[in-house]
């Protein structure tokens, strides 16, 4: 099985509806360890070492938060920064994450159709995400394309956990190895790898 470290960043926890649903699912999950980021650091005193074993000891990364002005949570760039370090991580001698993987997992209220050269924001979410995914390629990373949720202002409670429960899945999966990656190679969003169930029996 492969090892999943969820590296959870949203600073208004208590207010998000999508968010605290799909957490909720995915600590029901066995095996997947889950780095709440603003919990554990809420003064950003992020603790390097305790960082780096983590991501020594898991094999696939999901970085999870909501899209905060075309971008991540402040407390996930403070992350890379503080935690990717030269030797360590990149440069000629920083090779420990060599071969590991990594996406994000981005909640956005805009609706997919807003994320393109035509469209409201003029921009896709894989080019607002390219500053990571440059960093993990320094890195010598696997990086993947993102699993994104769009238009969660307008979703109703059904709506909701139809996706923590998809969402859910692919975890699963992927711990579970049952999922062909290199079929990445030609979508968009991890989400094309589940098939959409209109209904799912909880």
């Amino acid at each position: 099985m492969a090892r999943i470290l969820l590296l959870f960043a949203h600073p208004a926890l208590e207010k998000s509806r999508v968010h605290a649903a799909m957490l909720k699912r995915v600590q029901q999950i066995t095996d997947i360890t889950i780095n709440d980021l603003y919990q554990q650091y809420p003064f950003f005193d992020i603790d390097i070492q305790r960082e780096q074993e983590l991501l020594l000891s898991n094999d696939i990364f999901v970085f999870q938060h909501p899209l905060y002005w075309y971008s991540s949570p402040a407390i996930v760039k403070q992350w890379q920064d503080l935690v990717l370090e030269h030797g360590w991580a990149y440069g000629k001698n920083g090779r420990m994450l060599e071969g590991k993987k990594i996406f994000h997992v981005i909640t956005s209220g805009g609706r997919a159709e807003s994320y393109n050269k035509e469209g409201y924001n003029a921009y896709s979410i894989q080019d607002f995400l390219r500053p990571v995914e440059r960093t993990a390629r320094l890195c010598r990373m696997e990086y993947w394309p993102p699993y994104v949720i769009h238009g969660t202002h307008r979703m109703n409670e059904a709506d909701i956990n139809i996706q923590s429960i998809q969402y859910a899945a692919l975890l699963s999966a992927l711990r579970d190895e049952k999922i062909d990656m290199k079929e990445t190679e030609s979508i968009n969003y991890l989400n094309e790898l589940l098939p959409i169930r209109k209904s799912i029996e909880t």
